[in-house]
């Protein structure tokens, strides 16, 4: 099975653009950790990305809650993933109809499809969402993974919703490449399924707002997720931001390499 090989091999034979460079990086940088950025001033986000860029191969942001968000922030984060060699991942959970998800995604002022490699939706109102993303995220050579399964206590997307998701991606692979979900996604030989899985903490295990954390050996060795998604851990004290990420980084290397060893 594909999840248990090594990333450069996955990259060699992956039929999705996005995801072969994702995997290359990773091999190249030997880290599988992105980092979640979730802060409310481009001053904050700036440093963040600065600070944990040589340890990450994603950055994740959420630019819509960014309140002095301008071009320059855009031309930043874009000149700091060259600097450090990662790819941006604006986490806007598209939600919307084919239509009016291809003209938030490409229109607006974020226009995200511009910057960011990345970005996800939800399959609530159906395949349509796919085509409308892909419409403008195809030609730039841009990448979808889809929220099969959440990390917060309670919620929904379990069951049917998760097994019509996954349906519904590897009807759409030349632009699906992956998963936001908490365990492995691929089941046959010739499907190969990113899942990247937020809610990882070493040192805590939940917040009061429902959010659920799990180590990186659990995500990455007895789940088979590929990348580890971290953020208040990281940045929480930003006196420690290097530390924590060179520390994250670690944990979720050595992970990949157990899972790979006892596959091999």
């Amino acid at each position: 099975m594909n999840t248990y090989k090594t990333y450069a091999e996955r990259a060699a034979r992956h039929p999705n653009a996005c995801a072969r460079a994702l995997f290359e990086l990773m091999e190249r940088k030997k880290t599988n950790l992105s980092v979640a950025a979730d802060v409310t001033t481009k001053e904050e986000l700036i440093a963040i990305a600065d600070a944990v860029g040589p340890f990450v191969c994603v950055l994740k942001t959420h630019i819509d809650i960014v309140e002095d968000f301008d071009q320059d922030l855009v031309d930043q984060l874009c000149q700091l993933a060259i600097k450090h060699d990662f790819l941006l991942f604006e986490d806007r959970k598209f939600a919307d109809i084919g239509n009016t998800v291809k003209h938030q995604y490409g229109k607006g002022v974020y226009k995200i499809a511009s910057w960011s490699h990345i970005t996800n939706a939800h399959t609530v109102p159906g395949e349509g969402i796919i085509s409308g993303l892909r419409e403008v995220g195809l030609p730039l050579g841009r990448g979808l993974l889809l929220l099969a399964e959440m990390s917060s206590k309670g919620a929904l997307t379990k069951g049917t919703y998760t097994t019509e998701s996954v349906a519904m991606a590897r009807r759409n692979q030349d632009f699906v490449f992956g998963f936001i979900a908490q365990h492995k996604m691929n089941e046959y030989d010739d499907e190969d399924f990113i899942v990247m899985s937020p809610g990882v903490g070493l040192d805590v295990t939940g917040d009061s707002l429902g959010q659920q954390y799990r180590t990186p050996h659990q995500v990455i060795v007895e789940s088979g997720g590929d990348i580890i998604i971290v953020g208040r851990g990281i940045y929480g004290n930003p006196d420690q931001i290097e530390f924590q990420a060179n520390r994250y980084r670690e944990a979720g290397w050595n992970a990949y390499l157990e899972r790979v060893r006892q596959h091999q």
